[in-house]
């Protein structure tokens, strides 16, 4: 006789009828698995589209730097022309371009209508006279004379780079009020040692 067929009796009928058999305890362990596995699976799918926007986003990111660092500088590189353009000297130099003369002494208007001061009308100065190159050291013949002095056949160098006047022309004198060039080479004033 096998007891394994006879109903159980006592204490350990009561534990069995307690204790749920084999087959029900693994169908309920079913559903809690694949609510764990689709968490985990939605959790790493998340973390993918995550990172990929953070790199998109990091990407997306160093060009905005690049673009900003050379609107920067084009910035400074324009900036630096309107600082030019807007220096005294520059703004003197491009007036008289236009053909601007400084104005004179200014009159004023007041409230009734009145001139206030003496309204004197703008003459351009005088122009300056343009500064002329310095000469090269010229080899000078043997006697002492300068280079262009040196014979009726030798043409003279001149310092504007023109052709020299041909023979058959007539050359126009010099007026008095013109400077002579200097052929005397510049050399610094002496300086005195403490001052």
């Amino acid at each position: 006789m096998s007891r394994a067929g006879a109903p159980l009796k006592g204490r350990a009928g009561r534990l069995a009828r307690l204790m749920p058999s084999a087959s029900p305890s693994s169908a309920a362990r079913t559903p809690f698995v694949l609510l764990v596995v689709l968490l985990l699976g939605g959790g790493l799918i998340t973390l993918l589209l995550l990172n990929s926007a953070l790199n998109e986003g990091s990407f997306r990111l160093s060009e905005l730097k690049r673009d900003t660092t050379e609107l920067t500088d084009e910035q400074q590189a324009l900036q630096r022309d309107v600082d030019s353009y807007s220096q005294p000297g520059a703004l003197e130099r491009r007036a008289r371009e236009l053909g601007m003369v400084p104005g004179g002494s200014p009159a004023f208007l007041d409230p009734d209508g009145t001139v206030r001061g003496v309204p004197t009308k703008a003459t351009a100065p005088p122009p300056s006279p343009s500064p002329s190159p310095t000469p090269s050291s010229e080899p000078t013949p043997e006697d002492g004379a300068p280079a262009d002095e040196a014979g009726p056949g030798v043409p003279s160098p001149t310092p504007s780079g023109t052709a020299p006047p041909s023979s058959g022309a007539a050359a126009e004198p010099e007026s008095e009020d013109a400077p002579a060039p200097e052929n005397t080479p510049a050399t610094p004033p002496p300086t005195t040692p403490g001052r």
